[in-house]
């Protein structure tokens, strides 16, 4: 019998719900069963406390098909008006190689990525990573890098902040020119106020007549000017102030480096490294430093170190820093970085090289040169400097409004420097059309050549006279050819989810449609500048309205902010709500944070940027929080209390019963609680985070909302808000004259007014794809597949935590402590073992040290759900087999894990297990293997010789020796 149109329709529906979501019917109900649950709704119910559970579906939109949504994203693009930026202040048009869009930011080998953390699967990225290190070591003229921060004026609070820690001073005066970017110095503001900083701004030549304990410079500066700073960076050292530039790599290809003024710090943005404005971001911001830095440098720093087998391999170094050990005394709540951004703009680099940079640099500032000169013989406007890079600023007096409108008309968007200046900002996508449509809209006719043929670069200008980029990997992949073959090479060392299952507790690695990741690089999304008039951005505003309701509706709060552009940029954002309503309240002395003992390192590290104390609440035996102790430390500090900082379901993996209690008992003392979002994807459709009682949450949009993690970042951290903190989300320089629902009057957060803006068309595909039903589908997909896995392994490795009725919520927690008392078998022998049976290791050692926390998602098939838990089970048979005697630890596969291709081929196999079982241990695994390139690296050896830049050339000559 055939199906009416009304039954086809709703399939059509609910299509992308069925591919998003790896479960069957039938594998449902296999799981269920397994489970002891009858339903879904069953299993939720045994698992969401009653008092928390969603009486309603969401009210969203409906599901929309795949190919409905993609001729919609295609419309709002197309509302984005047309116009060549040239805007700059920070962010400039660049063309970004085919081939490196295609295989890098279009790949889902390198967007589906995890951070590195396991080094062993993670040494294509990771070389990457210290390519980007590299070139930001040489251009700076620096000594030490790290992997990327999350953008220009966030690293310029960084700068900040390590010039504190680094400072001898006892001065709380921290130095910026006022010729930094005016949104750097919003957000210095915005950092420094509950740190109780004070904030000079003043020109640079008087930076060494006040007492500070660091000092800011814009080189070149927001107006374009450039200066040598060499004399000013001396006599400020004298004073023993730590120096930061904010400056930028293209122009440093022809600049004199911040290393040879002698600088301390140096910062800015790699974007216009082939990466697309999006609207302000995401971007990889760079950030360079001193040796002496090195232990306190914050971020990600990529290091040199050697494998078992004395091979070179690459890792995350130093480890052991800022939050991950200062917690409650971290000035920084980096964890993480913009890994893809920073890949991109280092295969950039490597494509161009050394001089195809130098040559783009050149070409950008000739044209700058020849449109002044233009203007100097035929018209009688001045300028603001006569040294310059790509950018001038120019006094158009009573001739500015017409200036601009001639610009409009030309499809040109020139920045509204002040009412009576015009500023121009030229780039790699400009060319002799560019210089004469400006010219015209000048009122300007010269003969280009004829003038072309007289410039030359400035000799206003301090010019560079040190080499950079001299390393092979700058100089060998100038070819499509060869770097294609380059990054194919990196990938195929990398484990992604594009390979198998990442089953990582908290960090939620599912399914990055593809139809959600067509968007990114459509130009109506990709090639807008995030300062360009608003009327023109009909497009991303009704995008991010839409996206913002949306969350609006998922978390049951009143408001939403997608300024956040990370997880830890959320939390600092929602605390910093909660002190604007306790200080516009009168109530200055509400410092107080209570932080359970089980937090994430950024949730102390956030409430001390924030300007708060932190108290640590006791979780107790079953993992919840321990709700007397709470309650005694809520009530001693009635008086000081801020907030509770907690994560739901817990950190634990378990939908606490008291936590509509817990929520009171902070009310009742005056606090405000803030929620973690961490743990989202156990919450969308079946709870929220109003109806359990938080005031404020902050989403990881890269988790439970589809935006890929890119191997480290971009990631988008938004924060909702009940009403009463709607005042205190982050504001904006940009959005002064916005529609009401965008204008915010507090502190910025990032440098652009939404944050990472280019990715957030991700998030709002995916939910229009999913709508309500899907949503709340797959969150029960997701705690039925945790679950299902908890009572696979359970038999094997106890599960530490579970709720009253036995059930987990999204992840469990495998407790594998007896393990290393019994059989020296530790954790990281686990984890590295996995990579020989094909997987990323779950979670390690957190929020319980010594055990594994799995997070399955709803994306992941029966069958792969299976394949995890078999590989699981079978390296329990192998750590048996110790106590067995078949072999001693020493000589297990565990202790040899990960096996290598080359360990295989070794004349002698004096291991007391076959080859066979050391890289496929497992049948039918021969045709899908993934091989690690390098066997377990030596950490210590790493931290003992820190090298974070490219190896020595004369290493990299052996290697390519060896090869041949």
């Amino acid at each position: 019998m055939s199906q009416n149109y009304a039954a086809l329709r709703k399939k059509q529906l609910n299509a992308f719900t069925r591919r998003h979501v790896g479960l069957s019917e039938a594998d449902i109900d296999k799981m269920l069963k397994v489970c002891g649950c009858g339903s879904l709704e069953d299993l939720i119910k045994k698992t969401v406390p009653e008092g928390i559970r969603s009486e309603a579906p969401l009210s969203l939109p409906d599901a929309a098909p795949e190919f409905r949504l993609a001729d919609e994203m295609r419309s709002i693009a197309r509302a984005n008006l047309y116009a060549k930026d040239m805007i700059g202040q920070g962010y400039y048009a660049t063309q970004i190689p085919a081939v490196i869009q295609r295989n890098i930011l279009e790949n889902p080998g390198w967007y589906t990525a995890y951070t590195p953390y396991q080094a062993e699967i993670s040494q294509g990225r990771l070389e990457a990573l210290l390519n980007f290190q590299t070139m930001v070591r040489d251009l700076t003229g620096l000594e030490i890098a790290n992997a990327s921060l999350l953008d220009e004026a966030t690293a310029a609070a960084e700068a900040m902040t390590l010039s504190r820690r680094q400072s001898k001073s006892e001065s709380q005066k921290f130095f910026v020119s006022n010729l930094c970017h005016p949104q750097t110095i919003d957000v210095l503001k915005a950092r420094a106020e509950p740190l109780n900083y004070e904030i000079i701004i003043d020109i640079p030549q008087k930076a060494t007549e006040y007492d500070v304990f660091g000092a800011m410079m814009q080189y070149p500066a927001t107006d374009g000017t450039v200066s040598d700073f060499s004399l000013i960076v001396r006599k400020l050292k004298e004073k023993n102030v730590i120096v930061s530039f904010a400056t930028d790599l293209l122009a440093l290809t022809l600049l004199k480096s911040p290393g040879e003024m002698e600088a301390d710090i140096a910062f800015g943005s790699s974007q216009r490294f082939g990466v697309p404005f999006g609207f302000g971001g995401p971007h990889a911001a760079f950030f360079a430093c001193k040796a002496e830095f090195k232990r306190n440098i914050p971020g990600r720093l990529v290091g040199v170190s050697v494998d078992c087998n004395g091979k070179q391999a690459y890792r995350l170094a130093l480890q052991t820093r800022e939050q991950h050990i200062r917690r409650e005394k971290a000035t920084s709540n980096i964890c993480t970085a913009q890994v893809l951004l920073a890949i991109m703009a280092s295969m950039y680099a490597c494509y161009h090289g050394p001089k195809g940079l130098r040559d783009i640099a050149e070409r950008t500032h000739l044209l700058t040169c020849i449109f002044t000169q233009g203007l100097k013989e035929n018209t009688d406007f001045t300028f603001v400097g006569e040294s310059f890079f790509d950018t001038i600023v120019i006094n158009t007096n009573d001739k500015t409004h017409i200036i601009h409108d001639n610009a409009l008309r030309e499809q040109y968007n020139l920045r509204h420097f002040s009412e009576t200046q015009v500023g121009i900002s030229f780039d790699e996508d400009s060319d002799e059309k560019t210089v004469r449509d400006l010219w015209r809209i000048f009122g300007v006719d010269a003969d280009f050549h004829a003038i072309a043929s007289q410039i030359g670069i400035s000799e206003e200008i301090p010019l560079r006279t040190s080499s950079y980029l001299t390393h092979p990997v700058f100089n060998a992949y100038h070819s499509e050819t060869e770097l294609m073959r380059y990054m194919r090479k990196l990938m195929d060392k990398d484990l992604a989810l594009d390979r198998a299952m990442i089953p990582l507790g908290s960090c939620t690695m599912k399914l990055n449609a593809a139809t959600e990741m067509v968007p990114v690089t459509l130009p109506g999304f990709a090639n807008i500048h995030p300062f360009r008039p608003l009327d023109q951005l009909r497009g991303y505003l009704r995008l991010i309205e839409r996206l913002e309701n949306s969350l609006a509706e998922i978390t049951g709060f009143d408001a939403v902010s997608l300024q956040p552009n990370s997880g830890a940029a959320g939390e600092y954002a929602g605390l910093m709500a909660i002190r604007g309503y306790h200080m516009q309240n009168g109530h200055p002395n509400r410092v107080v944070c209570l932080i359970p003992s089980s937090a994430h390192g950024t949730n102390p590290a956030s409430a001390m940027m924030a300007g708060m104390k932190i108290i640590v609440v006791k979780c107790d035996a079953d993992g919840n929080i321990d709700i007397e102790d709470l309650r005694t430390k809520a009530i001693e500090n009635a008086g000081r209390l801020a907030a509770l900082m907690m994560t739901y379901p817990s950190t634990h993996g378990v939908f606490e019963q008291d936590i509509r209690e817990i929520c009171q008992i902070i009310h009742e003392n005056g606090g405000q609680v803030y929620m973690d979002g961490a743990n989202m994807n156990a919450q969308v459709g079946v709870t929220s985070p109003a109806l359990i009682g938080a005031d404020v949450c902050h989403l990881n949009l890269h988790k439970t909302f589809c935006i890929p993690h890119g191997g480290g970042g971009p990631g988008v951290g938004p924060i909702g808000v009940k009403a009463h903190l709607k005042p205190f989300l982050p504001g904006h320089a940009a959005l002064d004259n916005a529609p009401k629902r965008h204008r915010r009057d507090y502190y910025p957060i990032s440098a652009a007014p939404f944050g990472s803006a280019g990715i957030l068309a991700i998030s709002y595909a995916y939910l229009r794809m999913m709508g309500p039903e899907g949503l709340a589908y797959a969150t029960q997909a997701a705690i039925l597949s945790a679950n299902y896995v908890a009572k696979r392994l359970e038999e094997h490795y106890p599960v530490l935590y579970r709720g009253v009725n036995g059930t987990v919520a999204h992840e469990c927690i495998l407790d594998t402590r007896p393990l290393k008392e019994d059989y020296g078998v530790s954790v990281d022998d686990i984890a590295k073992r996995l990579a020989d049976y094909g997987f990323h290791a779950p979670t390690m050692s957190f929020p319980v040290v010594g055990t594994l926390m799995i997070e399955p998602t709803e994306s992941e098939s029966l069958q792969e759900l299976d394949r995890f838990c078999e590989a699981m089970i079978a390296i329990k048979k192998e750590i048996l087999n110790i106590k067995k005697g078949v072999y001693s630890y020493e000589d297990s596969p565990l202790a040899g894990a990960p096996h290598t291709a080359e360990m295989l081929t070794t004349p002698h196999w004096d291991r007391p297990y076959s080859r066979k079982t050391a890289v496929f241990p497992l049948e039918n695994m021969e045709m899908t293997k993934y091989w690690p390139s390098v066997g377990r690296i030596d950490n210590a050896h790493g931290d003992r010789n820190l090298i974070c830049s490219c190896p020595d050339i004369s290493t990299y000559a052996e290697e390519e020796d060896a090869a041949a």
